[in-house]
């Protein structure tokens, strides 16, 4: 697999629509084309279903290098690899020929948020209930990336009373198609950052049948913890990776190419700019040595793995609030203009942060793990 070679065009259409994706929160249609062209939404799916088989690390540096480019696209990618890395888990028996669909050129994305329970993704509030045929999804999602746009939708909503073998509260995750009846986008939502990645609120109201379930009754709750979570954290780290690397490079080279006029000298040649600098370009190195480290261990897990699943998104998610605040305090001004694209990297930064699990949640966690203590 030459993943170079499939990223280029893929960068190239992303870059190309980043600063008009972010100027009208346009669906960035033109890079997800690329992207079902390169074969990458197959990346980290197997090569019997027609994926490309790659691992964690693969993941990093396409989502790192795709989020330099624009960040939206790069959200909407990571959100269709965690819901396919969930139904790769747990096939629903319903549609033999799923994973292979999404390996090609079927989008998917996540539907696991709700209003009642916030950041808590893995804790739906909607209750589904049994009727002929399948099982009743009401639900109403307050953040769904590609909204509207994706095929396949991966619904979270709480097990039917009479299937909870595993207990109250138990949860269930259905494939939905993007094109059905009782699927709607519930509004608009323009954010401070990634702003063309289409999250906005949907409203699920269908019978699903059980042969569009995701494993056993009651087993969601263990898929989104055991297959989604650590993809999710991990390739939204690697967003934060490109972004920070971004918003570097755009700082070095405006200090070193801007010139004061009346002594020539250029903005680098300035202590406390070479200073701030070097501050942010040894954190970066240091984030993505920890996100590569993360990466590994999931690939090949031992007893550090939930430690790295925990802490990768909260370390790269911190790491692009400094990086991206000393990049526009570096470069003053002329970051909050348009031609740098720094105040686009600052914005995106912070919609990663606060998506769930929260830098917050997730040091909580954290300190819960290494103190012997249970998650939940």
């Amino acid at each position: 697999m030459d993943l170079s070679a499939r990223l280029t065009p893929v960068l190239e259409a992303a870059g190309a629509g980043a600063k008009e994706v972010d100027a009208s929160g346009a669906f960035p249609d033109a890079a997800v084309a690329a992207l079902r062209d390169s074969g990458l939404l197959g990346l980290t799916l197997p090569t019997d279903v027609g994926g490309l088989g790659g691992g964690p690390e693969d993941l990093v540096e396409a989502l790192s290098a795709i989020a330099a480019a624009c960040g939206s696209t790069a959200m909407v990618y990571l959100m269709h690899v965690s819901a396919a890395m969930a139904v790769a888990a747990a096939p629903p028996p319903g549609q033999p020929d799923l994973l292979a669909r999404l390996a090609r050129d079927t989008l998917a994305t996540l539907a696991l948020s709700e209003a009642g329970s916030r950041s808590h993704f893995w804790a739906p509030v909607s209750q589904g209930q049994r009727e002929d045929g399948g099982v009743r999804v009401q639900a109403r999602k307050s953040w769904v990336t590609s909204a509207g746009y994706a095929d396949v939708y991966v619904v979270s909503t709480l097990t039917p009373h009479d299937l909870q073998a595993n207990g109250q509260g138990a949860s269930d995750l259905y494939v939905v198609a993007g094109s059905g009846p009782g699927i709607e986008v519930a509004g608009p939502c323009r954010g401070l950052g990634l702003r063309g990645n289409a999250s906005a609120p949907m409203t699920f109201d269908l019978v699903a049948p059980e042969g569009d379930r995701l494993g056993q009754a009651g087993g969601g709750f263990d898929l989104k913890l055991q297959a989604v979570m650590p993809w999710f954290n991990l390739g939204n780290a690697a967003v934060s990776l490109g972004l920070s690397q971004a918003a570097l490079d755009a700082a070095v080279g405006h200090a070193s190419g801007a010139r004061f006029q009346h002594t020539g000298e250029s903005l680098a040649e300035l202590p406390t700019i070479r200073a701030q600098l070097a501050r942010i370009a040894l954190d970066l190195s240091c984030v993505r040595a920890y996100v590569v480290q993360a990466a590994r261990s999931l690939a090949q897990p031992d007893e550090t793995t939930t430690l790295h699943v925990l802490g990768v998104k909260a370390v790269a998610n911190d790491a692009a609030l400094r990086i991206t605040d000393t990049a526009m305090r570096v470069c003053g001004g002329a970051a909050f203009s348009e031609h740098l694209q720094l105040e686009r990297f600052f914005r995106d930064a912070r919609a990663g942060h606060v998506m769930a699990p929260t830098a917050d949640v997730l040091y909580d966690f954290y300190g819960k793990a290494v103190t012997g203590q249970p998650l939940f």
